[in-house]
């Protein structure tokens, strides 16, 4: 269980990042349908916790070390291959949007400019690197649990202390600033990029694991993490959907209604959810095009990153609100794939059983 638990935080670091952490992501895909977003977070809670466990057991009955060969077990040779080279560049991406929004945080919260917030997470990106898998996993589990307990007193106190009524807090929306046209899309696009970006770290992290029960509870747990804390942020955004108009990060705004001091605890850590991604994407998208633990993948690892600093400059809404939507609707085709791949080993393991037993 612990190697599950542990496992779990490393998912729930992955995919957090810095949209999800921050509220942008969860105002634009969620929030902004009012009531109807508790049913879209339930619907991504499902898939969430089902498609981790998926992916982390593949990972481990195939012992990956890249997406590269999950891809190609699900979605065979041919599509596989556009499959992977979909999931690659959005791995970059991600990256890039991390460090952007690092460059965010450090502008509205502590009035640095955002090239500095740049700069300080690319470097601590590329240094973290040099560590290998399993050392990484550690270090992205060990921030989740400080989200959890900021995220409850920020959207307890949001929801209890609202100028709103409890009536006016579940009518209120705001489709303007809405990802998509509607809650039930919404829902299925979060997921859908969210997995595109998450399978990569996730296939590798399954991979180190030789018992694909433990790898699929951590898959679960995780999955389920994540739907608690889309819920706790999105009431919280609920309770002042009006006052996060125009805000970068929305649940940094919460925060500082609360408490100056707390919208500091929270932007440090925000800025390890964020760190904590961006290791992970910039992992994944690096050992996809040079193996890991050899000098020529540090020396990839230092000019990706470069790269993705360089690209961080389009801004981090912008790039929340352009990149994610798109790449959702091509991560279809990967959630098809897993749920036709996990149909297809319960068909099998059932005629296997059906012929043990005429036996």
């Amino acid at each position: 269980m612990k190697n599950s638990v542990n496992l779990a935080g490393a998912y729930i670091g992955i995919i957090i990042g810095a949209g999800f952490a921050s509220g942008q992501e969860v105002l634009q895909f969620f929030t902004s349908f009012g009531i109807y977003s508790v049913l879209g977070i339930v619907v991504a809670t499902a898939l969430f916790a089902f498609l981790g466990m998926q992916v982390t057991q593949l990972g481990s009955i195939l012992q990956t070390r890249s997406h590269k060969s999950i891809i190609e077990h699900i979605c065979g040779r041919y599509l596989g291959r556009l499959v992977d080279v979909i999931i690659t560049f959005f791995l970059f991406g991600v990256t890039v949007i991390m460090i952007a929004g690092s460059g965010t945080i450090f502008e509205e919260q502590f009035g640095i400019p955002s090239i500095v917030g740049a700069i300080v997470m690319t470097v601590l990106t590329i240094g973290t690197l040099l560590l290998n898998v399993n050392k990484i996993m550690s270090i992205i589990s060990a921030v989740t649990p400080f989200l959890f307990v900021i995220m409850i007193i920020i959207s307890g106190y949001s929801f209890f202390t609202s100028d709103l009524s409890f009536n006016e807090i579940i009518s209120s929306s705001n489709k303007g600033n809405a990802a998509t046209g509607n809650w039930m899309m919404g829902s299925l696009l979060y997921v859908s990029y969210n997995m595109t970006a998450g399978i990569a770290m996730l296939a590798v992290m399954g991979g180190t694991f030789k018992n694909k029960k433990e790898a699929g509870m951590g898959g679960i747990l995780g999955g389920i993490g994540l739907g608690v804390l889309l819920f706790l942020i999105n009431m919280g955004m609920l309770s002042d959907l009006r006052g996060l108009e125009g805000s970068g990060m929305p649940t940094l705004y919460l925060a500082n209604q609360i408490s100056p001091w707390l919208g500091y605890i929270l932007s440090i850590v925000l800025l390890g959810m964020i760190y904590n991604t961006s290791v992970g994407m910039l992992y994944a998208f690096t050992a996809r095009l040079v193996p890991a633990d050899t000098k020529r993948f540090k020396i990839s690892v230092i000019m990706v990153g470069i790269l993705a600093f360089l690209a961080s400059f389009v801004g981090f809404i912008k790039l929340v609100g352009t990149v994610y939507p798109v790449t959702g609707y091509l991560g279809f085709v990967i959630i098809a794939a897993l749920i036709i791949s996990w149909i297809r080993s319960k068909a099998k393991k059932g005629s296997a059983n059906t012929e043990f037993a005429n036996l």
